[in-house]
């Protein structure tokens, strides 16, 4: 390759543009963005619409129904699911995965458009709907403003203070509160005292609405000037409220002119609004959550720092009894997971270079370190820097995994130079020879190599984006480790190599290689029976593999763990916080757990990019526990998951670690759906079913239907001959058990930048009459002052079971069977699966999986798309290289074998195989197929040099050992530093144990093909070992 004589003839400008290149890298490092884990795009938006006083099925059949038609006119939707509860319509909108993160603004206003179109046709009383397409967004920096003595509200002041203030820093995206109890003046009114003064709602109501209304008074010109005028009399306190005069009629209903003050009928209070649709405690205390977001592409660990200096600064202005407290600091997540990997790949490097070092001495292993791996490292941190990708886990771990094939290229140029100078070649034709014969093979090769990792890069699954990183850094990488290993490897090694002293002597001579001879020949008189113990023993790999256990990805190795807490469906916020106290209190007391945070009615924000939020519910609760590190969450959470079982029997309690990659909140899920409108009952007993079948399984931990329990509902049964005759309506009824107890808004009261309702509710005493005894419940029409026991105008009043929400996928209604697992979700689903599929369904009912099992299996059939153009590609640079098709068949049969090491290890280090440990066994395939083809390269050199097709065979084995050895053990050892990560660890094992086997199958199996696919005999007379 002319490159090569270039690069010497102009070596100022050589060195000159690698130093630029090495500044550029070095500086590069600290510019990049730092993350803990790599960012995948959440392809879905909910559309949320209140239906107030419909039911589950009202809902469903007149707000679902017709958003569901809007949406699935996207040509782009993958699947629709929905959720209808009393007055709240969720549909959740999911986009197909091949929809790239750039189109994704366009679809959401498509689904906008859509979605204005099908609001016309909602019924009545429906709306307003809103879309929301945020649903990705990670608060990476969640914190708690808690205080021991201080109202809710004068806590909300100081966290709407500091929200402030953190919006405005640079680098952060967005700042959003949590557990925020929305404050009301409530009007407590006696029913009998209205009647009593002849007042109706509406005159209240009334005054309520004109007094506290914005108005607009006009202007006065006046000479030059304009004048405006402003009306005041607006309330300025809730006791203004009070003395709020109200004309009143006598009981004759004759206006009698008489003036009321709102104190005379109703009690002033400012509270909160009741009942309250989240709670927050952190360690026990009352608190507001502050969650902050960050602008993309920003240094996580840089932000951090910021935000600490100003809540320093902004804990110095607080009142003694309000603290700030951290519950998650992505920070310092980032900063301690690329300490790690720095460290890991730090301790890679030296590995790397001791094994150098003790296999070809000092000098040339400087020459390989230095640009085989530090500088092509360096270099890679430059090109990151040009394409915007950020250092996180997968760009880190890439490198590492792409460390021992980095110096491949290297190692065969710096052992051809050794050989060229040991055999007396001068030093600068030694390094040219060296570098450009192999070149255009060791290019071939490498492409090969990062195609082995393109199927990543072609999926559009969470898992493949979460992932595609180790495509783009390992073929950078490694572009750039062939680049360097031709152009600057040979003039560091005429610079470094020492002159061989003594006579010229054969390489190749040492007991080693003259081992390995020995069984080479001898493996290629018996090449049948060789090839037969190959075949055998791949037999017994793919029959093994079924031992081998099943995983999606691994749990994260946090010093945090969540406590699911489910109530009985239907229980009051209040009580859900109320029996949730005691087991925060046993956590709290816990060794090793730092602190508690409790989330009460919806999950936290979305703090973790894989964990999804739970729905809001008045009967789930979820803690974030802190601990000292990830050691004592494996020890403490099985004792928290016992407590929680003995002392919470009537609760569904589920501990559990945070997820690595996609993370699924029920790892097995059977979902059953039946027509459209199947009959609930029908669907329930169904779901019962399978529920029951995954409870009586030994690796059940906690199993549920996401119908959850029936929930009672008070009937009212509304008489409509009796109640039109007291002209009392539905409405009226309604109204008067909802102003019973929780109350109505009439109006509205300015404090400062809220607007806070004015709600009108029965007094205390008649709130606590109506649990008694509702048929006494007093109802009257809006506008008249003569009101009716409830029992008057209904029926019956009882209370009912009914279903509280009715879930759909796909526009069926449908239900899951739902199971957390105690261990491994595939050895769950391994078990009950069979018997759920058992399950008789009726016509027009079907059956299908979710969970990890879905997940797996998509992120799975994702790689396919990419596989094709990836062999396609590898099948021509192979041909290409060889220009026949016997030699690139031989390198496809060889790569089978792999699966030999790869069951192997995880057989002997019990690692399951998830779809990190099928990406390493991608990688692998790319190293074996880049052993197999500069082996049979060499084939060709000698031949093409004189020597007979046997002992060409022989010698090209016996030159190529150790540039394989040395490659396979460099990247063996090289990836040892991941055996402590949680998450690389399976493709650690998979390619140690693949490689180390397959190297050696290679080196052996490879000539055995040859020989048989080109029949080779054995030769009369031994070549020479050395090259012309």
């Amino acid at each position: 390759m002319k490159l090569v004589a270039k690069v010497f003839e102009r070596s100022v400008m050589t060195v000159f543009a690698t130093a630029v290149v090495m500044v550029g890298g070095a500086l590069s490092y600290f510019q990049l963005g730092q993350l803990e884990d790599p960012e995948f795009t959440v392809k879905a938006a909910t559309v949320a619409t209140l239906y107030p006083g419909a039911s589950p099925e009202e809902v469903e059949l007149e707000v679902t129904d017709v958003i569901e038609k809007a949406v699935q006119e996207i040509s782009v939707l993958k699947e629709v699911e929905s959720y209808s509860s009393h007055g709240l319509s969720q549909v959740k909108v999911i986009i197909k995965a091949s929809v790239r993160s750039p189109e994704l603004p366009q679809v959401w206003d498509d689904l906008r458009k859509r979605i204005s179109d099908a609001e016309r046709s909602l019924p009545p009383g429906a709306g307003p709907v809103q879309v929301f397409d945020d649903f990705g967004d990670v608060f990476g920096f969640l914190f708690a403003l808690q205080s021991d003595g201080f109202s809710h509200a004068e806590l909300e002041r100081y966290a709407d203070d500091i929200k402030a203030q953190l919006s405005v820093m640079p680098g952060v995206a967005k700042v959003e509160l949590w557990g925020v109890q929305r404050q009301c003046v409530y009007l407590d009114v006696s029913e009998a005292r209205l009647s009593q003064l002849g007042l109706s709602l509406l005159d209240v109501r009334n005054t309520l609405a004109q007094q506290n209304t914005m108005v607009e008074a006009g202007a006065l010109d006046l000479k030059d000037t304009r004048l405006r005028f402003q009306v005041t009399g607006e309330f300025s306190s809730p006791e203004e409220i009070g003395e709020l005069v109200i004309r009143g009629r006598s009981l004759g209903g004759q206006d009698e002119g008489r003036l009321i003050q709102v104190r005379d009928v109703a009690t002033i209070t400012r509270g909160e609004l009741a009942p309250t649709t989240a709670e927050m405690r952190f360690n026990g205390l009352p608190s507001i959550g502050i969650a902050v977001s960050n602008a993309s592409g920003v240094n996580i660990v840089q932000l951090g720092t910021r935000i600490d200096r100003r809540l320093a600064q902004i804990r110095a202005d607080l009142p003694i009894g309000i603290e700030i407290d951290r519950i998650s600091w992505q920070s310092d997540q980032v900063s301690s997971a690329i300490s790690d990997f720095m460290i890991s790949l730090a301790l890679a490097v030296g590995i790397v270079f001791g094994v150098l070092c003790l296999s070809m001495g000092l000098r040339s292993s400087i020459v390989v370190g230095l640009t085989g791996l530090l500088m092509v490292i360096v270099a890679t941190f430059l090109v990151m820097n040009l394409i915007n990708e950020d250092l996180h886990r997968m760009s880190l771990g890439a490198l590492i995994v792409a460390m021992g094939m980095m110096v491949d290229n290297a190692i065969v140029v710096a052992d051809g130079v050794l050989i060229r100078m040991q055999r007396g070649m001068k030093r600068i034709p030694a390094a040219i020879e060296a570098a450009s014969q192999p070149s255009i093979p060791l290019l071939g090769a490498t492409i090969v190599a990062v195609m082995a990792f393109y199927p990543i890069a072609a999926s559009t699954e969470n898992a493949g984006e979460y992932t595609q990183a180790l495509f783009s850094i390992a073929g950078v990488s490694l572009l750039i480790s062939w680049f360097f290993a031709i152009t600057i490897a040979p003039m560091m090694c005429v610079a470094m190599l020492p002159t061989p002293k003594g006579e010229q002597k054969d390489p190749y001579s040492g007991i080693l290689y003259k081992s390995f001879r020995r069984i080479l020949e001898l493996s290629l008189r018996m090449r049948t029976a060789v090839l037969f113990v190959f075949v055998a023993a791949l037999i017994v790999s793919i029959l093994a593999f079924r031992f081998v256990d099943q995983m999606f990805f691994p749990a994260a190795d946090r010093a945090q763990f969540m406590v699911d807490v489910w109530m009985p469906e239907g229980t009051r916020i209040e009580s859900t916080s109320g029996k949730l106290r005691s087991i925060e209190a046993y956590v709290s007391e816990l060794d090793g757990v730092t602190a508690v945070s409790a989330f009460i009615g919806r999950g936290p924000p979305r703090f973790y990019l894989p964990v999804e939020p739970e729905s809001p519910n008045s009967s789930y609760a979820q803690l974030i526990v802190n601990t000292t590190d990830g050691r004592t969450v494996d020890r403490v959470l099985p004792v928290v998951q016992a407590w929680a079982n003995e002392n919470m029997p009537d609760a569904v309690v589920i501990t559990r670690k945070y997820g690595l990659g996609p993370f699924k909140s029920w790892p097995v899920e059977a979902r059953i759906s039946g027509p459209a409108f199947a009959d609930l009952g029908v669907l329930r007993n169904l779901g019962e079913q399978a529920t029951a079948i995954l409870a009586d399984s030994p690796h059940a931990k906690t199993v549920r239907t996401n119908w959850r329990t029936k929930t009672p509902i008070i009937v009212a049964d509304y008489d409509q001959a009796n109640a039109r005759w007291t002209g009392i309506s539905r409405t009226d009824v309604a109204a008067a058990l909802r102003r019973a107890h929780d109350g109505s808004a009439v109006g509205l009261y300015r404090e400062d930048d809220k607007l806070l309702p004015i709600i009108l509710r029965s007094s205390a005493r008649d709130r606590e009459q109506l649990t008694r005894n509702i048929d006494i419940l007093q109802v009257r029409p809006l506008v008249s002052s003569q009101s009716v026991p409830l029992s008057q105008v209904t029926k019956s009043v009882m209370t009912e079971w009914r279903d509280p929400f009715i879930f759909r996928f796909n526009r069926r209604r449908t239900i899951a069977a739902q199971g957390v697992p105690e261990g491994l979700a595939t050895d769950f689903l391994a078990d009950v699966r069979e018997r759920i599929d058992a399950i008789e369904l009726p016509p027009g009912y079907s059956l299908s999986w979710d969970g990890e099992f879905r997940a797996s299996r998509d992120a799975q059939k994702s790689l396919i798309p990419g596989v094709v153009p990836a062999f396609i590609i590898m099948s021509l640079v192979i041909v290409g290289l060889f220009n026949n098709y016997r030699q690139p068949l031989i390198i496809l049969c060889v790569v089978p074998f792999a699966l030999i090491g790869v069951v192997v290890g995880l057989l002997v280090t019990r690692q399951p195989f998830g779809f990190v440990a099928l990406l390493g066994a991608m990688s692998l395939v790319g190293m074996m197929v880049k052993n197999a083809i500069v082996l049979l390269d060499e084939v060709n050199n000698l031949k093409a040099q004189g020597q007979d097709e046997y002992n060409a065979l022989i010698n090209a084995a016996v030159a190529r050992l150790r540039p394989v050895l040395l490659a396979a053990g460099t990247t063996v050892l090289g990836v040892i530093p991941l055996l402590g990560d949680v998450f690389w660890v399976s493709l650690a094992v998979v390619i140690m144990f693949g490689l180390a086997i397959g190297s050696a199958i290679t080196m052996i199996l490879v000539p055995v093909l040859y020989a048989l696919f080109y029949r080779v005999k054995p030769s009369a007379t031994p070549a020479p070992t050395r090259t012309p």
